[in-house]
């Protein structure tokens, strides 16, 4: 992987940032640093902040990578964003419930479902 390609395909519209993963497997430290970066300057550029993370491409997620969205689920929330999380596949799913973060965030199963949520 090229250190200088972006980890993340964002496409703006009407005011909401829709992040894709372009790594299917989200567990190297460097990674999860970089995309917690890239989020972060998503965030840093709105003043509100409406973001919907697609995890469509996504099979595997490390805890660093859990931590990493916490982080940007508070940063989110500090602006009075919204974060919304779309089409999180079973094992993924699975840790999500296991350690309640289904809770913590606001989970949809389409990217329609993610966008109308963040849009209220």
């Amino acid at each position: 992987m090229m250190a200088d390609q972006s980890m993340l395909q964002i496409f703006e519209q009407e005011g909401i940032s829709n992040v894709e993963f372009a790594e299917s497997n989200i567990l190297d430290e460097i990674a999860i640093r970089k995309i917690g970066d890239e989020l972060q300057s998503v965030i840093d550029r709105k003043g509100l902040p409406k973001i919907i993370l697609n995890f469509n491409n996504v099979s595997a997620l490390s805890s660093s990578a859990l931590g990493m969205l916490i982080t940007v689920n508070t940063k989110v929330n500090e602006k009075n964003g919204k974060l919304a999380m779309a089409c999180i596949k079973g094992p993924i799913r699975e840790v999500f419930r296991i350690t309640k973060l289904d809770k913590a965030f606001s989970i949809h199963d389409t990217v329609a479902e993610a966008i109308s949520s963040v849009r209220s």
